[in-house]
This record gives structure tokens, sequence and C-alpha cells, in this order.
């Protein structure tokens, strides 16, 4: 066909086709390369968040909730404020200032403190499970703030997926929702807002700044009852309990959010958030590693039924209806 289109002369032809497979080549690596990073990316932010509930058992067992949860922020958050300095970093403008308030509501108070008060109520494999509703939740919030539609297959999934751990949660409850349930429900909502307002930010701001920012802007309402509530001897604490404290104050609340962020800008909210379901099996396995809790097979049965969800929705698509205008890094100002 190239031969009769351009008058046999290989010479003249032989050049663009080389250049136009080069480019499908590139343009299909390059997509390749993005789904592949997304997956690793957030992947790795749930290997960091899987072990937030036994770490988070174990810090209070000597040491206040209230400080556990919001004390965990400010360490966060001198190591976020550092790397913007650092940096030198874009610094927000206009509506991305209130969109980080919602952030730091959501994942930086919200979260941690409501699951902080439900481990001293229920066990971590318990709360494991009913943190697995989070997927329902940031696709909820996803279709809401960022437009995006996923296809009946994976709401089906998603559906099937949070129903079981609802019947698990009532069965192992007899047939009632605890405190520590209520508890746990409040931090999916605010988790899933966190990280669905988060995810959109990430993609003005970067992954790193956009959890930088929301906990440096916390700091004002966290200091005053992370300090009432810090132990007066803290040398007298207990060096597992200070573990679990570091463990959630560093990797919990910085370094998964970090990945995390990074993985849902870059291959969708409601699609990488469903890999969230894999974190109640990676939790429950963590607490009867780490903290010898009996681990029943319900607890088994469910992790794998969410398990097989999360294999059935990745093969789901995601469209995207028009989500809400943002702002580019390039509108944002740079610090002093």
């Amino acid at each position: 066909m190239w031969l009769r289109v351009y008058g046999g002369n290989p010479d003249w032809y032989l050049p663009k086709v080389r250049r136009l497979h080069s480019n499908r080549l590139q343009s299909t690596m390059k997509k390749f390369s993005a789904h592949s990073l997304s997956i690793l990316f957030g992947l790795l932010g749930i290997a960091g968040f899987s072990l937030t509930l036994p770490a988070t058992r174990l810090a209070v067992t000597e040491l206040d909730p209230v400080f556990v949860g919001l004390g965990r922020a400010l360490i966060a958050a001198a190591i976020g404020g550092m790397a913007l300095l650092v940096s030198r970093a874009p610094q927000p403008m206009g509506m991305q200032w209130p969109r980080l308030c919602g952030t730091a509501i959501g994942v930086v108070i919200g979260f941690p403190l409501l699951s902080t008060w439900a481990m001293t109520t229920v066990p971590a494999a318990h709360g494991a499970v009913v943190i697995g509703l989070l997927p329902l939740a940031t696709a909820l919030f996803a279709a809401w703030l960022a437009g995006e539609r996923p296809r009946p297959l994976f709401w089906t999934s998603t559906v099937i997926g949070s129903l079981t751990i609802a019947l698990f949660s009532l069965a192992s409850g007899g047939g009632t929702l605890h405190a520590g349930d209520l508890f746990l429900l409040g931090a999916v909502l605010a988790a899933g807002y966190g990280y669905a307002e988060g995810a959109r930010l990430a993609r003005e701001l970067g992954a790193w700044q956009t959890i930088s920012w929301a906990l440096v802007i916390s700091v004002p309402v966290l200091l005053f009852p992370a300090l009432k509530t810090m132990p007066h001897n803290i040398a007298s604490i207990g060096w597992q309990s200070l573990a679990g404290f570091a463990y959630v104050s560093v990797v919990s609340m910085f370094l998964a959010f970090v990945v995390w962020y990074k993985g849902l800008a870059l291959g969708g909210i409601a699609r990488i958030g469903q890999l969230q379901l894999l974190q109640p099996f990676l939790t429950i396995f963590a607490a009867a590693m780490l903290l010898h809790e009996q681990v029943s097979w319900a607890e088994v049965l469910a992790a794998v039924t969410v398990i097989v969800c999360v294999l059935v929705g990745r093969k789901a698509g995601v469209s995207h209806a028009v989500a809400r205008p943002m702002l580019q890094p390039s509108h944002c100002q740079r610090l002093p």
C-alpha cells in the first residue's frame, strides 16, 4: 500500500512509517508505565497503612488515645514542614486552602482520632475488616469531587465486598454495632473524603506537598490537645508503645500518604482506591504476628472475599465526567 501511495520510493515513506510506529510504541509504553506505577504506589501506600491499627493498638496500651491520634500528626507536620521549607515548594493559592483544610479534617484529624478511640474497644483484626469499607467511601467521594464514573462491575464488586464487611461486623458483635464500630465507620467516612480531595490536590501541588501542607495547617488545632494529653514522663513508657507511636507518626501519617496520593493521582481515585480492600487481610496478618491476636475463620473468609472483589473490580473501567476545575502548579507562588 505504501509503495502505491508514495510512488514506490522507499526513501520517502520508510522514515515516516518508522516514526509512526515509534510514536505509537512510546505512547503505549507511557500508558503502561503510568498504570504500573500507579498500582505500585498504591500497593506501597496500602502496605504502610496496613500496620496502622496494630501499631495504634500497641501505642494506646500506655499512651492516651487523644495523644496518639493527634500527637502523631504533630510529628509528621514537623517532617512535612521541614521538607516544604528546604524544597521551597509552591505555596497553595485561592480555593486550594479550604480544600486542604477539608483534607486535613479527614485524614489528619478525623481518621486518626476516631480509629484510635476504636482501638481502645475492639481488636485490631476486627477493626481491619471494618476499615475495608474505605474503597466504597473513596469511590463515592471520587464520583462527587473528581467526576469519576466507575462502571457497574466496579460498583457491584465494591458493594459485595462492603456488605461482606458489614455482615462480619454485625455477626462478631452479636447482631449489634458496638461503639468501636461506630468510631470506625466515622473514620472510614473521614478518610474517604480526605483521600479523594487529597488526590485531586496531589495533581496540582504534588503528592508529598499535599500531605505536608495539610499537616502544617493543622498544627494550631492539634497543639493544645496533644500537649495536654502528653505523658509527663516519656521514659516510663514501654518501648512497644513508643515504637507503635513512632510508626503511626512517621509511616502512617506521612510516608504512606506520599506514595498513596501519588498512586491515586496517577491511576484514578476510585480504581486505585479499591486496592484498600486488600488492607484487611494484611492488617489481620500483622495483628496475629505482632499482637498475637486470635484470628477466626470468619475473619479470614471475610478477608478472602474482599480480595476476590478487588480482583473482579480491577477489570472494570472508570470513565470521567467533567471534574471541577483545578489550578495548575504554575499558578502557585513560591515561598519567599
